[in-house]
C-alpha cells in the first residue's frame, strides 16, 4: 500500500482562513470547500487511492494561478495541480493539507500559425481539441495518447505523454515549442516559444516529464504538423505470445518504422471486439495493428515488407484495411482497450514500463509466468514498437490481498523493466504509484541530484510533493 504524509495539523486549523483567501482571488464557484462537491478531486485514473483536499480552485487565468500559488507560497500551503486527472500514476492525488489547483478552465486555443506550424494554446485544453482547431486545414497534432478526448495538454506536458503514433512522431517533448508556467513563489516565466530552439539552458526539456513539481504550466506552444497523403492499417495475428513480440523485434530490426505499431494478446483482443466489432482474429494468443502512411505506393511498399516479415513467424490471419471505415474500426478498439477490459474485470492496475524491444519476446513470456505464481490474469496492450508496456493487472477491489497482490505483481512487471534495460515509465510518469520503486532504477546519488534540482525550484517541497521520490526522501534536500 501507498503511504501519504501526515497533514500540517497548522493548516487544517486554518481551513475557513485559508478557503476566504482563495475566494477573494477566485470568486463564487470557482473555490470548492464543501466536502459533497470536492468528492471528485479525491482521486484521479489511479481509483485505488483516494484522499479530499483541503480546498480546490478553478482559476481561469493566469494571474489567477500566479496570485494563488504566490499566496501559498508565503503561507506554506501544499499545492497540488490537475487537469482532467487522468493520470494513471497518482500525479493529481491530493493531500488533506493541500490545495488542488484545476486548470480545466484555461481551455482556450490562444493562436494558430499554419505558416510557422504552431499553435499556442492554455494548458486546459484537450490534446485532441488542439487536432480539431487545425484539421480543416489538413493539419494535426502528433502525440495520441488513448485518453486523448479527455486528457489535457499540460498534464501531457507535465507527463511526457506519448501515444499509438509516438513511434514515428515523438512524445510530447518532441513536439513542444514553448511554455508559459508559475513558479512556486508566483512568478510568470516564458520558456522558449514560436523559435526552433532557445538560447541558454534546455528549460522546456527540464519541464516535460516534471511531473507538475518545478511549476505550473498554463501554456503551450506546440508544434503542428501537415497530415500525411494517406493511411492503412493493417492486422497481423499469432500464435503466442512470445512469436508476436519476435515480429515486432524483426519489424524494428529491418530499419522501418511505422507510424503505429500496437500489441494486443488474447484476453485484450476478445474484450475489445465485444466493444467495437472491428473483426478482430478471437482464435489468436496476439495480434499486432500495424499502420503505414504515405502515398499509395508508398503505403504498397511498406505493407508488403512488413506483411513478409511477419509471415516469418507463420501468422495466424493477415488482413489489411481496404477503407478508412475499417481502419477507424480497427482503431476504435484499441483506443477503448482500457475501458473495455473493464468487461473482463472492474478493477485493474495499468502498469506502464518501458523495455528494448529486442527484450519483448523474454519480458512478455516472464509476465506470463508472474501471472500463474500470483494467481491473477493479466490482460497486455501497449505500443510494442517503442518497448512501452501497458499490463493490465486484474484484481478484486473488494479484497485486500487482491489488492496487494496486484500490486506485488506489477511492482515485479517494473523490476523487470529495469532488469532488461529498460525503465519504470514511458508515459504515465512516476507520481505515487512508481514513487518507492525509484531506488530500483537509480542510484541514490543520482536520486539526490534529482532531489537538488527539486529544491532548486521549490526550496519548501510545496508543489505536488510527496510524488515521484521515495516517501522517506521527499522532503527539503540538504
Amino acid at each position: 500500500m501507498i503511504a501519504l504524509p501526515p497533514p500540517k495539523a497548522d493548516i487544517l486549523a486554518r481551513r475557513a482562513e485559508i478557503v476566504d483567501a482563495l475566494r477573494a482571488i477566485c470568486p463564487g464557484e470557482a473555490t470548492i470547500s464543501e466536502p459533497i462537491s470536492l468528492k471528485p478531486y479525491e482521486t484521479d485514473g489511479l481509483t485505488a487511492y483516494r484522499q479530499m483536499p483541503l480546498a480546490v480552485v478553478l482559476p481561469s487565468t493566469t494571474e489567477q494561478v500566479a496570485q494563488v500559488m504566490r499566496y501559498c507560497h508565503l503561507n506554506g500551503i501544499r499545492v497540488v495541480p490537475r487537469g482532467a486527472g487522468t493520470s494513471l500514476s497518482g500525479g493529481a492525488l491530493p493531500l488533506e493539507d493541500a490545495v488542488v489547483i484545476g486548470l480545466m478552465r484555461l481551455n482556450r486555443i490562444l493562436e494558430i500559425d499554419f505558416d510557422d506550424r504552431l499553435a499556442v494554446v492554455e494548458a486546459g485544453v484537450t490534446n485532441l481539441g488542439i487536432t480539431r482547431a487545425v484539421e480543416h486545414e489538413g493539419f494535426f497534432y502528433a502525440p495520441d495518447p488513448s485518453s486523448q478526448l479527455a486528457c489535457m495538454i499540460g498534464g501531457n506536458v507535465n507527463m511526457n505523454s506519448g501515444g499509438a503514433h509516438c513511434l514515428k512522431y515523438g512524445v510530447t517533448a518532441n513536439n513542444l515549442l514553448g511554455l508559459r508556467l508559475v513558479t512556486p513563489e508566483g512568478d510568470i516565466v516564458e520558456v522558449g516559444g514560436a523559435h526552433l530552439d532557445a538560447a541558454g539552458y534546455d528549460w522546456l526539456g527540464l519541464m516535460t516529464g516534471s511531473e507538475g513539481q518545478l511549476g505550473i504550466i498554463t501554456e503551450v506552444t506546440v508544434r503542428i504538423l501537415r497530415g500525411p497523403e494517406g493511411a492503412r492499417a493493417m492486422l497481423a495475428a499469432f500464435k503466442g505470445t512470445e512469436i508476436a513480440g519476435a515480429a515486432v523485434d524483426a519489424i524494428i530490426g529491418s530499419g522501418i518504422i511505422p507510424v503505429a505499431l500496437e500489441f494486443m494478446d488474447k484476453p485484450c483482443i476478445h474484450a475489445c471486439e465485444a466493444f467495437a466489432h472491428a473483426g478482430y482474429p478471437l482464435d489468436a494468443e496476439a495480434m499486432l495493428i500495424i499502420e503505414v502512411e504515405g502515398s499509395v505506393a508508398e503505403q504498397d511498399e511498406l505493407l508488403a515488407r512488413i506483411k513478409e516479415i511477419c509471415a516469418r513467424f507463420d501468422p495466424i490471419s493477415m488482413r489489411v484495411a481496404s477503407t478508412a471505415e475499417e481502419s477507424m474500426a480497427i482503431w476504435k478498439g484499441r483506443k477503448g482497450a482500457f475501458g473495455a477490459v473493464g468487461r473482463i474485470s472492474p478493477d485493474y492496475l495499468c502498469m506502464d514500463g518501458t523495455i528494448p524491444t529486442g527484450e519483448l519476446p523474454r519480458v512478455l513470456k516472464r509476465m506470463g509466468e508472474m501471472s500463474d505464481e500470483y494467481g491473477l490474469k493479466v490482460a497486455n496492450v501497449f505500443h510494442a514498437g517503442d518497448g512501452n508496456l501497458h499490463p493490465l493487472i486484474m484484481f478484486d477491489a473488494n479484497d485486500p490481498e487482491s489488492f496487494r497482490k496486484a500490486e506485488a505483481f506489477g511492482a515485479d512487471i517494473l523490476k523487470l523493466c529495469v532488469e532488461v534495460g529498460g525503465c519504470l515509465t514511458g508515459e504515465h510518469g512516476v507520481g505515487v504509484e512508481k514513487r518507492d520503486l525509484m531506488t530500483v532504477q537509480f542510484k541514490a546519488h543520482e536520486l539526490d541530484q534529482q532531489r537538488r534540482i527539486k529544491s532548486a525550484f521549490d526550496p519548501g517541497w510545496l508543489l505536488n510533493p510527496h510524488k515521484v521520490f521515495p516517501l522517506a526522501d521527499a522532503a527539503p534536500a540538504a
